[in-house]
């Protein structure tokens, strides 16, 4: 592209920013925030509500940064028919002393598990590849560029250079700036947000064909991890070390911010801190939390993924992979898709989607239970004479959720299967195999997406428009409580199930089969299948710290056992997880503490 052109985009993508700053007031002790603006000579303020300040401030930094760029871009002066910075380099780079101040921030925290292997690339003697640490925002990926530059010796920091990409780099200016600091002596290159370049999809060959061969070790980041994996497929092939940082299991989500319980986790847990910073400071459930409340879980979805992916597509190949969606992005309804996909696979029993209108099955499923509840003074059947309907249209509106009459461009089955292909690339779902124990059954699919706070939030959404129904509301308090959190119990349970199957299969997955096994009167939450030993464990998952006699019943079951023991080898153990004390039953069954299993992956024969 050239000067002129890629200035209007900068000043395209400005002007669709907000202008402006945000201010600070102290009513009574409490503090508000308000954005302030000038138009047409004016001033204008307007009242923030709780949560919005913060994408606000990217978007007004955004534009800052934008119009910074703007005008260096206009004091560029021509050097040998190039466009070139007066300094000297073309891009942002930072190096000996100005550099040791910025990764001496980081000095002290915890590293994440997968720190290791870009230490394993850095030390390493191949020098036909380089490496690539991509994954959403909030997962530590800059933290973990400025950790591995801290940990250089001195003699190999004196060979490193950290460049930050913007938007209006391309990779012409960054190779020339490589070429000086080969000449200067420098091994060790750390690219961050390497993915605002908008010809890094198309050209990212160079840095692996080129450079890595000539004896530089070059670590590339950045937020928009489809851009990576179009690169990695099309440019960069097996000449890239991917490492990415999107999921982030309970196991190590405990270690590195200091939490033992799993709620906290299925409340919580996706992102770390805001900021990319990991610390041992209990923040993660207060203000900073990307999934404090539906409003920031939605604003996430959009922000880190939607835009993630709309991005990517823009600058891959001039749009051509924008396939089935691209009218969609003409008509401004591709971000809508986008989310209400993540929202019908993450939450599948509650809200269905794309095929048909909105509809709550936790609502059921908590009603049938409560009806059955075993202590008396707790059953109820209030959940049988709300208005379901006014109860889900005000869902509906707390989750933006349109209907199919409702929506300017139809959503087909091409679309679903597109966006789903890239949520996968995205690690933000996963596929979690699903056998039938009948034959000639073929059983449902199974996706759990990898990010349970975002499942949460929309859960407690249910519970927020279900307190405001009328006939609920007129509940004594403490029975409307209780079934309040009956629900949010429900979508508790389910969740372990799903974190507990997701966290066994990634670690487990290269020597054991990990599936759900479902039969015609029950399954199995959990099979581990040997397939080399031939033998099996089966598992059932309990979001309870109590040890009852139901919770066995499929493992007891005599037909289900025997259909299953053929099939996949010896009974070699059956467990049931859940949040108590591990114990043993006198009909051989174990139960084992939830946090301490998914602690001890991916250590199979310590655990069973």
């Amino acid at each position: 592209m050239d000067r002129e052109k890629r200035k209007k985009t900068l000043e395209k993508l400005r002007d669709n920013l907000p202008k402006g700053y945000i201010s600070k007031k102290n009513i009574n002790g409490r503090t508000y925030e308000y954005y302030q603006w000038t138009e047409d000579g004016k001033k204008k303020s307007r009242y923030l509500k709780k949560g919005e300040a913060e994408e606000l401030s990217e978007q007004i930094e955004l534009r800052r940064e934008l119009e910074r760029e703007l005008k260096e871009a206009a004091s560029f002066v021509r050097e040998d028919a190039e466009i070139r910075y007066g300094y000297e380099f073309n891009t942002n780079v930072k190096k000996g002393p100005e550099l040791r101040r910025m990764v001496s921030n980081v000095a002290g925290l915890k590293r994440r598990d997968i720190y290791d292997k870009i230490t394993e690339y850095i030390r390493g003697d191949d020098y036909n590849r380089i490496c690539a640490v991509y994954g959403l925002r909030r997962t530590g990926k800059t933290t973990m560029i400025f950790q591995q530059i801290g940990d250089m010796s001195d003699e190999d920091f004196e060979k490193t250079a950290y460049i930050k990409a913007r938007t209006l780099d391309v990779m012409r200016n960054v190779t020339d700036d490589l070429d000086v600091l080969y000449r200067q002596g420098y091994r060790y290159i750390f690219i961050d947000e390497v993915t605002l370049m908008e010809d890094f999809i198309d050209s990212a060959a160079l840095f692996s064909d080129i450079y890595a061969p000539m004896g530089m070790k070059i670590v590339l980041s950045g937020t928009d991890s489809l851009g990576f994996w179009f690169a990695e497929s099309n440019e960069l092939y097996d000449r890239v070390h991917m490492i990415h940082t999107t999921f982030i299991p309970y196991r190590e989500y405990s270690r590195l911010l200091g939490i033992d319980g799993i709620d906290e986790y299925i409340r919580y847990g996706g992102t770390l801190r805001q900021g990319e910073k990991l610390s041992d400071e209990r923040g993660m459930m207060t203000e900073d939390a990307s999934f404090r409340d539906d409003e920031s879980t939605r604003r996430y979805i959009d922000t880190a993924i939607s835009r993630n992916i709309q991005h990517s597509l823009a600058r891959f190949e001039y749009g051509h992979y924008f396939r089935h969606l691209y009218f969609l992005y003409e008509a401004g309804e591709l971000t809508g898709a986008i989310n209400w996909i993540i929202e019908d696979m993450n939450h599948r029993f509650i809200i269905s989607v794309l095929t048909r209108d909105f509809y709550s099955a936790d609502l059921g499923i908590a009603s049938r239970n409560l009806r059955n509840e075993r202590n008396p003074e707790n059953r109820t059947d209030i959940l049988s004479r709300v208005d379901r309907q006014a109860v889900t249209e005000r869902l509906m509106d707390i989750l933006e959720i349109r209907n199919s009459d409702e929506r300017k461009i139809g959503i087909t089955e091409d679309h679903v299967l597109e966006i789903r292909q890239y949520l996968k690339a995205l690690d933000l779902i996963y596929e979690c195999p699903v056998v039938s124990g009948t034959p000639g059954v073929s059983p449902e699919e199974y996706v759990i997406f990898t990010q349970p706070g975002m499942r949460y939030c929309q859960a407690q959404a249910l519970v927020h428009s279900l307190m405001r129904d009328e006939t609920f509301i007129s509940v004594d308090a403490r029975k409307r409580s209780f079934v309040c959190e009956r629900i949010l119990e429900e979508v508790r349970g389910r969740m372990l199930e799903d974190i507990v199957l997701l966290e066994t299969s990634k670690a487990l997955g290269r020597r054991y089969e990990v599936f759900k096994l479902m039969f015609e009167k029950g399954e199995y939450d959990m099979v581990i299948y040997d397939s080399m030993e031939c033998r099996c464990w089966l598992f059932e998952i309990k979001h309870s710290s109590k040890a009852l006699k139901e919770q066995t019943r499929h493992l007891t079951d005599g037909d289900m056992l025997s259909r299953t023991s053929p099939r996949f080898g010896k009974l070699a153990g059956r467990y049931v997880i859940y949040l108590g004390e591990g114990c043993r039953t006198e009909e051989g069954i174990y139960y084992l503490n939830g946090e301490d299993f998914l602690k001890s992956l991916p250590e199979l024969n310590d655990m069973l």
